[in-house]
């Protein structure tokens, strides 16, 4: 692989992926993919493309059955899987389409709970308050109001919450201590045009505000304009 510029965020040289290595072809075939620091993608494609996959391997989350993947200049393919999920829990916010929330905490406790797995997140979600004792229920309250969900939901079961304000919640535990780079899995499937683009709208300011490179998935081309960049991932793969 050639040598990476400090713009450069993602990165991917000859990346196959396989769910087994006897398959005949593989999920995901993608020669070559650069994603530069603070772009806004939109990564489209139909259902069964491999748009998940993709995303788990950007993550860390699975391994590629050949080729490269850097993020933020590190070989993901050089890394133990505890070495990956820490560097995940430093450097990546993932807003997972079904939101993967645990009901029985409250939107505050879910959203801090972002930082309990590295104390570099944790040290920047304290920077980013504003308040005179800084700490982490601040900042989740500082998120979840600039992410649309009032104060009086705040404390409140997440389970009780409608889809619009879970995703919300999903949205400020990506955020919270200021990830390099956010991962958005379909997460407005379940809501009407005019709210998926709001929901965007305020996606593009907290990834502004803590200067993140947002990776934003959806099989809803409608989305396209309100993107940086668009990627089509039937495009981006080599035929089989």
């Amino acid at each position: 692989m050639g040598l990476v510029t400090p713009h450069c965020m993602i990165e991917l040289d000859n990346v196959t992926f396989k769910w087994h290595k006897n398959d005949a072809k593989p999920t995901l075939n993608i020669p070559t993919l650069r994603i530069d620091k603070g772009e806004h993608i939109f990564l489209h494609g139909p259902s069964g493309v491999g748009k998940s996959t993709l995303l788990a391997l950007l993550a860390g989350i699975n391994t590629p059955s050949s080729g490269n993947i850097r993020i933020l200049n590190r070989d993901l393919n050089t890394l133990s899987n505890t070495q990956r999920d820490v560097f995940r829990a430093e450097n990546i916010g993932y807003i997972f389409q079904n939101f993967n929330l645990l009901p029985y905490l409250t939107p505050i406790e879910n959203v801090t709970l972002g930082c309990e797995f590295s104390k570099s997140r944790k040290q920047k979600a304290l920077q980013q308050t504003t308040e005179p004792k800084p700490s982490l229920q601040k900042e989740a309250i500082r998120l979840l109001t600039a992410l649309g969900l009032s104060e009086s939901y705040h404390s409140k079961d997440v389970a009780s919450l409608s889809i619009g304000q879970q995703q919300r919640v999903a949205a400020a535990r990506a955020f919270i201590g200021s990830p390099e780079l956010i991962i958005a899995d379909e997460p407005t499937s379940a809501l009407d045009t005019a709210n998926r683009e709001s929901f965007i709208k305020l996606l593009f300011e907290q990834a502004k505000r803590a200067n993140s490179t947002l990776v934003f998935v959806s099989h809803d081309e409608t989305l396209k304009p309100l993107f940086n960049r668009a990627i089509s991932l039937v495009s981006l793969q080599e035929p089989l």
